[in-house]
């Protein structure tokens, strides 16, 4: 019998991963959109968690796991504003961070289509403001809703 390979193992491992995030974590720390969304003023964190859910999600260690749970994507990220804007953005840093590695053009493939999908569904609004939580722990204000017409008739 023959023992598969991961895509983990194929790409190079954990420094693979690890060079993905970092990568990816420096374009977020000067974006003025993303950056509000982390609660920690160091990105350490964040990037360690990153790391090993994605190197765990493409058949590396169970870390991740071990130490936080299931995944749980959509409910970790329910508290924070995801919208297009946002989305995009995290795409763009992901995109630049992906092209760094220089991947085969199959496992390139393999992972830009996940990390795509991946984004497409944290989005859970399509409000153009209110991203990140604000500094004094109150939720951000919404849109106003109202059943009336404001306008004169």
């Amino acid at each position: 019998m023959t023992e598969q390979t991961s895509f983990y193992d194929e790409i190079g491992g954990m420094p693979t991963f690890r060079r993905l995030v970092d990568t990816f974590y420096r374009g977020v720390a000067g974006d003025e959109v993303l950056k509000p969304m982390y609660p920690e003023e160091d990105l350490g964190p964040a990037a360690e968690r990153l790391t090993l859910f994605l190197a765990q999600y493409w058949g590396g260690p169970t870390t991740y796991s071990e130490q936080r749970g299931h995944p749980r994507l959509r409910m970790r990220h329910q508290p924070f504003h995801v919208n297009p804007d946002a989305r995009d953005r995290w795409l763009s840093h992901m995109r630049a961070a992906v092209d760094e590695l220089e991947l085969s053009p199959l496992h390139e493939a393999t992972l830009w289509d996940y990390l795509q999908r991946a984004a497409l569904a944290m989005v859970n609004t399509f409000e153009p403001t209110g991203i990140g939580t604000p500094s004094d722990g109150r939720s951000a204000p919404g849109l106003p809703v109202s059943s009336r017409s404001d306008s004169a008739d």
